[in-house]
């Protein structure tokens, strides 16, 4: 199958190109798959939940696997969706576009704002007494002015962030297989295998000990939906987005699962604790001196890639918003390079406030800790729309679906057992206060976008650029249409 080109009339508004090649949208999903929770909150999911920490990964990857392949299948459905909030606003109405977009947007900006303050945090261990301000205002910098350049230039920068996060947990597999294959001692004990079921079992602390593994590890997946919203600037969307969605499995289990069983069976899992870079611990324990300023550039590394992943999304969200109407058209503007410059500038300005939160107290990580679990339950939220609109997808345009290339396994059944477990993932959020705390807050959220939509929904210029969305669809899935007819015809 291949994608129409379309060549746009000289007087056409400028369009998203597609300068995204198969191994920027691999890295991306790469990037997005693995998250600076692994490098700086592993600790506290291991200490939480012990070896079983292990079979949270493999879960969570496992489920979210499905809302990729679901997402997949609809984007190259109609290659007129930018992203998920476009085949959530066809599928589902205009209400779900809005809701889901916007959600995505606060997830990403709160996600950046972190993301800039662990940033700072960094930087001062790397350089003692540097004022705070300096690396969050000049990350913000860097981000925006390769941002601004071309999308293949944030397609470049997330290529090497995303290479470097590889690089260090290939390190980190490799030195710990010889420390156990050595049968490495230490303070810790011995190397091994076995230390993974001998202090205490795979599932030392009972099924609420596991459950606790949930909460934290959720969030370390946030991003792997990214992929999804590179869609209309991919080369080739056809070919390389189900590359990207098929190897997810695989980096799964080589990224996640692979780095925390060499890790726990180096040093026993009772060793770990909540703010210690488990990394660091094992590097340091294999003698090599420089390894907690590599590990700390490694997770500087890893959190500005995810801040540069946050401008970008968050930007083409609202420029995706703008276009249907459900934000301030001057976002919907594209700059000679094809970039949506005014929600780029808006999204920078945003995580400016982060400069602001570093100043406020040492209570601020446990804000953040609050605020990040509101971030976990936004994106659970974005991912059921996901999943709800290939149930609409399935109910409406079954023609569609039995023409595609790149099927959701196990249909509309593993839906609902995503589903499941979704709900399964809130109920653990309220076994812990601050998780609860979030979890209750969380709604305010929603009641506040729910005023706006009513506000601005029946507008008679938002109904027009929806009628012009759903015009454009119409014109690409006809577009479609014709030819799979005439590539069956070919074939017959």
């Amino acid at each position: 199958m291949t994608i129409r080109q379309t060549t746009p009339a000289p007087d056409a508004p400028p369009q998203l190109e597609r300068q995204l090649s198969n191994r920027h949208i691999q890295l991306i999903a790469i990037g997005g798959a693995i998250g600076t929770g692994l490098f700086m909150g592993s600790g506290k999911t291991i200490s939480a939940a012990g070896p079983s920490v292990i079979f949270v990964y493999m879960i969570i990857g496992f489920m979210l696997f499905f809302v990729m392949r679901a997402m997949g299948e609809l984007l190259l459905s109609n290659l007129h969706y930018k992203s998920f909030s476009d085949f959530a606003a066809d599928l589902l109405g205009p209400w779900a576009g809005f809701f889901t977009g916007w959600t995505y947007w606060f997830c990403w900006v709160i996600t950046g704002i972190a993301d800039v303050i662990a940033i700072a945090a960094y930087s001062e261990v790397l350089l003692p007494g540097i004022d705070l301000w300096i690396p969050g205002v000049v990350t913000i910098g860097i981000l925006l002015v390769l941002n601004l350049t071309t999308v293949k230039a944030f397609g470049e920068t997330e290529f090497w962030f995303s290479l470097i996060k590889i690089v260090a947990i290939v390190a980190l597999i490799g030195v710990g297989l010889f420390m156990i294959f050595s049968r490495f001692h230490s303070d810790s004990g011995t190397a091994s295998f076995t230390n993974l079921w001998s202090h205490g079992g795979l599932f030392p602390n009972e099924f609420m000990g596991f459950v606790a593994g949930f909460q934290i590890a959720v969030f370390a997946f946030v991003g792997i939906e990214l992929v999804g919203t590179t869609a209309a600037e991919a080369k080739d969307p056809e070919k390389n987005l189900p590359k990207a969605i098929n190897s997810i499995p695989i980096r799964i289990l080589l990224f996640y699962v692979g780095a925390l069983v060499i890790l726990m069976s180096v040093i026993p899992w009772t060793q770990f604790t909540a703010g210690q870079s488990p990394f660091i611990a094992m590097f340091s324990l294999a003698g090599l001196g420089a390894a907690a300023t590599i590990i700390n550039l490694v997770v500087l590394t890893s959190a500005m890639s995810s801040a540069n992943s946050g401008i970008y999304s968050t930007s083409r969200m609202v420029y995706g918003l703008a276009q249907e109407g459900d934000a301030p058209f001057r976002f919907a503007k594209l700059s000679k390079r094809k970039v949506p410059n005014n929600a780029l500038f808006l999204s920078c300005v945003l995580l400016l406030s982060s400069i602001v939160l570093l100043y406020v107290g040492e209570d601020i990580s446990k804000a953040f800790e609050m605020v990040t679990t509101v971030a976990a339950v936004c994106f659970v939220f974005v991912w059921s729309i996901i999943l709800a609109s290939y149930l609409a997808f399935r109910r409406r345009r079954p023609e569609l679906h039995e023409s595609s290339k790149f099927k959701m396994p196990g249909g509309i059944p593993m839906v609902y057992v995503v589903f499941a477990f979704f709900a399964f993932v809130l109920w653990a959020l309220t076994t812990q206060v601050d998780t609860l705390i979030a979890l209750l807050v969380t709604p305010v959220w929603f009641i506040a976008l729910g005023v706006v939509w009513y506000l601005v929904g029946k507008t008679p210029s938002h109904r027009a650029r929806y009628a012009k969305f759903k015009e454009d669809l119409a014109t690409e899935q006809a577009t479609t249409r014709r030819r799979l007819d005439s590539e069956a015809g070919a074939g017959q």
